[in-house]
């Protein structure tokens, strides 16, 4: 039985407890003023380690003595705490090395392998060039917003938050316009409990059906360059891999961005100092996203690692073989590092180039699609309040939902007046 402030009996944070769901950025920085370290539970698995600190963070996710697969603790089974939460939400064992064997989790050279695959689809230079199609598909989505709206409110989340990221990253990739739609669905089943499996067995099929097409007809897209690899070179990619590559990058590509947007609109109509300002200075968008993606980032937790050897953090051990989770809501509030982290303020960096947070992730795993979400995030926001200078929200502030999802932050709707 846990309490309202996230503890349960064992002492270990339950990282679905309502407390720490409602308000993690309080949760979270309880936790880091208190201790280096934390024990915390989910989905009534085994306990693991939750770091905090900004410092500790980094280290966690930029020192290789943390693993993502824990296979890789040399001399002892580790046990995959990651299985066992797929397998625990209804996954069948043959669908499920599609969630736990990709990019993601990849350590050392297979990692390196397969990110230098995809890695120059997302340079800085080609994202560069990808600015006008943003542009583009987000004044195209903006021209359509008023028509969506019932009663002069319209739920910013389906109709410009989320169809802009996949949009580009689905025309990056090469699916086809008319499925897009079924993307949109499958991403919100992969949350559900209920469609989990459902969802994983469809996003594999369909995948290995457009693999079959694009195949018989190339086209100037990803997955032709992936296949390219596959037929010419299959040690440098497998089956396998091609399918978990899809399905992650399309997923990877829109569903956290998508989410940036909301947060960001969100914010920002809430602090009308902060937009006023962004409103006076347009060139702020770069700084605004950072501070953004640092204040109310969609993601606040990292996937589960592994200590390879005894680690010491802040004066406590992570014994070898234990998992870990480094909590990046805790290191962007971290007041050591940023003053008065609980206030939004759009000035914070120096530049737009400067990236102090670590909402995009560090180290090796550092997110591949930075740049391309930063883009969306400058584009979308800027081209919204520009065309929409009246915008406000249509609910109180407090009113707002969020899904009840460990180690994010997403609005469940966002009910906006243009």
């Amino acid at each position: 039985m846990s309490t309202s402030g996230g503890q349960e009996a064992s002492g270990a944070v339950d990282l679905l407890d309502p407390g720490v769901l409602r308000d993690p950025f309080r949760a979270y920085s309880r936790l880091r003023d208190r201790a280096p370290l934390a024990r915390g539970s989910l989905f009534g698995q085994q306990e693991l380690w939750l770091v905090t600190r900004y410092d500790d963070v980094r280290t966690v996710l930029g020192d290789h003595r943390f693993v993502n697969d824990p296979a890789h603790v040399p001399g002892m089974d580790a046990g995959n705490l990651r299985e066992k939460l797929v397998a625990a939400r209804g996954v069948p064992p043959e669908y499920a090395k599609y969630i736990l064997d990709s990019i993601l989790d990849a350590d050392g050279e297979d990692h390196l392998r397969l990110r230098r695959l995809v890695s120059r689809t997302f340079t800085a230079r080609r994202v560069m060039e990808l600015r006008p199609r943003v542009e583009q598909i987000a004044e195209d989505l903006l021209d359509r917003l008023p028509g969506h709206a019932e009663d002069g409110v319209v739920d910013l989340l389906p109709h410009f938050a989320y169809p802009l990221p996949i949009t580009v990253i689905c025309e990056l990739v090469g699916i086809p316009e008319e499925d897009r739609p079924l993307w949109r669905k499958w991403g919100r089943q992969l949350f559900d409990q209920e469609g989990i499996a459902s969802a994983v067995r469809d996003l594999v099929g369909y995948i290995e059906d457009l693999i079959a097409r694009r195949r018989a007809t190339p086209a100037d897209d990803l997955l032709t360059g992936l296949i390219r690899t596959h037929d010419e070179d299959g040690d440098r990619l497998s089956d396998t891999e091609m399918v978990t590559m899809v399905l992650t990058i399309v997923l990877a590509g829109h569903e956290t961005t998508a989410h940036l947007i909301g947060n960001g609109t969100a914010a920002l109509l809430t602090h009308p100092d902060q937009l006023t300002l962004l409103r006076e200075d347009p060139s702020l968008l770069p700084r605004a996203v950072h501070e953004l993606m640092r204040w109310c980032g969609p993601v606040q937790g990292t996937r589960i690692r592994y200590a390879t050897e005894d680690v010491e953090l802040g004066g406590m051990t992570i014994a070898k073989g234990q998992p870990v989770m480094a909590m990046l809501v805790g290191a962007n509030y971290d007041p050591s590092v940023f003053p008065d982290p609980e206030r939004l303020d759009i000035t914070r960096e120096p530049d737009g180039r400067k990236e102090t947070h670590v909402g995009f992730g560090h180290g090796l795993h550092y997110c591949l699609g930075a740049a391309l979400a930063r883009q969306e995030g400058e584009v979308a926001l800027g081209a919204l309040f520009r065309r929409f200078p009246g915008l406000s929200l249509a609910v109180d502030p407090s009113d707002l939902e969020h899904e009840p999802l460990p180690g994010s932050w997403r609005l469940a709707r966002l009910p906006l007046r243009l």
